[in-house]
């Protein structure tokens, strides 16, 4: 059963708006899934007050007592308010009976000196007092009421025991959003609204649809058929036809119920990049003509709309005019991110256009683009939102950016006036694993950086997190990944109160229940260990760090018997390369999937690293030590153990204390070149005693890998000498490709370099 989708058409309202109607509705319906008949036990219920509210409200004052319904209430409105028809479900589908005869009440008022989406809340012995400003806050109201309902309501009990508290609540952030991507992989209309009721449950207010992509167009326009036959479609590597797209009548249904549970949906319609669907139904809309395919496979692609080319713009004009039309919402955003420029360069029809616009190059020529589709949607009574990409070649006026790469595309655009939403790959992107982004990274976010003058802090108008999906191919790998971390960013945006991560995480346990009859298969709040090495009397060893006191952790080595783990207790002897299983137990379950990590033992262990390039800051592995610490990375290039270099090539110098002696040196390299990262052309080594003559190691090794080859894999470079050198310092320098080739999707853009260990044999 989908929660709170059961309407009842039969109720009749009196004196209130749609939107109000709605709310209620709402409000009525969290009862009518939760709210099923009790064993009666009572008697032997111990009840503990649960004010475990997420997100925590402004102000919360707990009184002693219960507000005991068991038998019936009786609920009241003031001549402005909406008609009781609705609240009295609530408490009929909780099989509490309403009628005037009972002491209990719900006394319901409308009051405009609240803050705006403001409430209080005030239960007494007798009384459920509910107060808002406006019908966002009569939401708010009841989405806290019901949360005390359902924390606090026994499986084993017909009596709901309400705490007696008073609850004054308004949001810090008035935008407070999930990303939910459906063009990588599509998801049935049915899930949408069940992340609609989740995201009002925990008061967040925006949907941002993500509905256009190189891998497929999700919705329908009517003008343009082609969209859905052609550009919802992608054949997959085994041959096999992965489809999906919205109906009109689908989402006039979804954004209906959005507006219902005060969600506002904002679309994306990706523009000048991410286009490569569109561009396989309409060909022309490029700047090559030229037949292409929807793309199957991840990253940036080098196929864009053409610039210069006015049908370009007649499309998207009537694609937004279509779009507009199903989206009541202010905004539309417009994408704008990770549009290569080389198609552009070599197009003659583009070129003319930077020529005949007075344009100083492509950055300015995509600024033209956004500001022109922004101008249309002006006239449509529309804002734009657009990536901080937009911020290249100039920033049109009254365009809001969602700042992504860190918070310094949000600050530039505060700084210069515009409306900002941060949503940084730092704290904000559920698609990154729980060794990147756990909870309490999440819970940590401040959409608000520390360096951005007050005077401008009013720019920053709220925050996102973003569920990306190329990784995430069904509803359950989607609720594993936004649950329970979305729950820390709902907080970030809407509480006032001083961070405390403690109290929130022991919050969080009495929810998980609430997500459980939402139908949700929520994941884990963060990696369960971390490991670190050091070195003992030349003897290196490997420690586990539990995340909680309360996990328990097993090893045993890669070539060991499945059955015959070893409780984790002390540091792990590590005596040679090797790999480690680990798995985690809670409450003596599995927790979490078992995790192997490789390790290798050598004489650079512990070695002075200096650098003539530097590391790219996203991908540092935890500084100098990292590439001498003898933790080797995985297939997963986020591990933490890979150092990645943009663009240039990576020159190391290692220093040892005392001399030393080999004559093989190794050095694992990555490529997944949907990520621009490759394989180094070539490794030189050079080898000193004094730190001023040098010598050649050994020769220079090139690859001899093909840059095409698709997927993820690690390569081992192996620097042979002759024969075995004495030395005080080694010098690395590894080959970068330098630019992305001609024939990959993205091609002219920076490179990538990522190398793990230098280990000295």
């Amino acid at each position: 059963m989908r929660p709170v989708r059961l309407l009842d058409q039969s109720l009749k309202f009196k004196k209130m708006n749609n939107v109000i109607q709605f709310f209620l509705l709402a409000f009525a319906l969290t009862f009518s899934a939760f709210g099923q008949s009790d064993t009666s036990n009572s008697n032997i219920i111990i009840y503990r007050k649960s004010l475990d509210i997420i997100p925590k409200p402004k102000e919360v004052k707990v009184l002693e007592g219960w507000n005991l319904i068991s038998q019936g209430v009786d609920v009241q409105f003031d001549n402005e308010s909406p008609s009781p028809d609705l609240l009295i479900s609530v408490f009929k589908k909780s099989n509490i009976k309403v009628l005037p005869v009972y002491p209990k009440k719900v006394i319901v008022t409308q009051s405009y000196d609240l803050k705006e989406e403001g409430y209080e809340l005030n239960v007494t012995s007798d009384t459920v007092f509910i107060k808002y400003g406006d019908v966002f806050g009569l939401k708010h109201a009841t989405t806290t009421f019901s949360q005390l309902v359902l924390l606090n309501k026994s499986a084993h009990a017909s009596t709901i025991h309400i705490p007696i508290v008073k609850i004054k609540d308004w949001p810090r952030f008035e935008h407070r959003g999930l990303l939910l991507d459906c063009s990588r992989h599509f998801f049935e209309k049915e899930v949408i609204l069940k992340y609609i009721d989740l995201l009002a449950l925990y008061k967040m207010n925006v949907l941002h649809w993500h509905l256009t992509e190189d891998q497929a167009w999700r919705i329908a326009i009517d003008k343009y058929p082609r969209l859905e036959s052609v550009a919802s479609k992608r054949t997959e590597f085994d041959g096999s036809e992965y489809s999906g797209i919205y109906s009109k009548e689908d989402i006039r249904e979804i954004v209906k119920y959005a507006t219902s549970q005060g969600i506002e949906v904002i679309p994306e319609i990706e523009l000048p990049g991410h286009s490569q669907a569109a561009i396989a139904a309409y060909p022309h809309l490029s700047c090559t003509g030229k037949r292409v395919e929807v793309a199957n496979d991840w990253g940036v692609f080098k196929e864009i709309y053409c610039a210069g080319n006015d049908s370009v713009f007649i499309f998207l004009e009537d694609v937004l005019t279509e779009v507009v039309d199903l989206f009541p919402s202010k905004y539309i955003h417009i994408g704008g991110d990770e549009a290569p420029k080389s198609r552009w360069e070599e197009c003659p029809k583009c070129q003319k256009r930077i020529e005949t616009e007075g344009l100083k190059d492509e950055h300015e020529l995509q600024s033209y683009f956004i500001k022109r589709i922004q101008s249309f949607l002006k006239s449509k009574d529309r804002e734009i939102i657009g990536w901080d990409e937009i911020l290249e070649g100039g920033l049109a006026e009254g365009a809001v950016v969602q700042s992504w790469r860190g918070f310094e595309g949000g600050i530039a655009a505060a700084q210069q006036g515009n409306k900002v939403i941060m949503s940084p790959t730092s704290h904000a992107y559920l698609d990154y694993d729980l060794k990147s982004i756990n909870l309490e990274k999440i819970y940590s976010f401040n959409p608000i950086p520390k360096e951005l003058a007050k005077a401008y802090r009013s720019n920053i108008i709220g925050g996102e997190c973003n569920m990306w999906t190329e990784h995430v191919p069904d509803e359950k790998t989607l609720d594993q990944k936004v649950f329970p971390r979305m729950l820390g960013i709902a907080e970030a945006l809407w509480s006032h109160t001083t961070k405390d991560y403690t109290d929130f995480n022991r919050r969080i346990q009495s929810h998980y229940a609430i997500l459980e009859r939402y139908e949700v298969t929520y994941g884990e709040e963060s990696h369960p260990f971390t490991y670190s090495t050091f070195t003992r009397n030349d003897s290196l060893f490997v420690e586990l760090i539990p995340a909680t006191k309360d996990l328990k952790l097993t090893y045993q080595f890669a070539h060991g018997v499945r059955d015959n783990a070893i409780e984790y207790q002390k540091p792990i002897y590590i005596d040679s390369n090797k790999s480690i299983h680990v798995q985690a137990f809670k409450n003596n379950k599995p927790y979490f999937c078992v995790l192997d990590f490789p390790l290798a033992r050598h004489k650079a262990i512990d070695a002075t690293v200096s650098y003539e390039s530097e590391c790219n800051e996203w991908y540092t592995a935890g500084g100098e030590h990292a590439l001498v610490d003898g933790k080797l990375g995985t297939f997963d290039f986020r591990d933490g153990n890979w150092q990645g270099f943009w663009g240039n090539d990576a020159k190391v110098k290692l220093s040892f204390e005392e001399v030393q002696r080999s004559k093989e040196v190794r050095v694992n390299a990555y490529q997944y070149n949907n990520s621009w990262i490759f394989i180094p052309t070539q490794i030189e080594l050079m080898y000193s005693k004094d730190g001023n003559s040098w010598n050649s190691f050994g020769p220079t090794i090139p690859s001899n890998v093909d840059p095409k080859k698709r997927g993820k894999f690690i390569h081992e470079f192996i620097i042979l000498s002759n024969e075995e050198v004495e030395f005080k310092y080694l010098k690395l320098q590894v080959k970068n490709l330098g630019k992305v080739p001609e024939w990959h999707e993205a091609a002219g853009s920076d490179a990538w370099i990522f190398m793990d260990e230098i280990q000295v044999k």
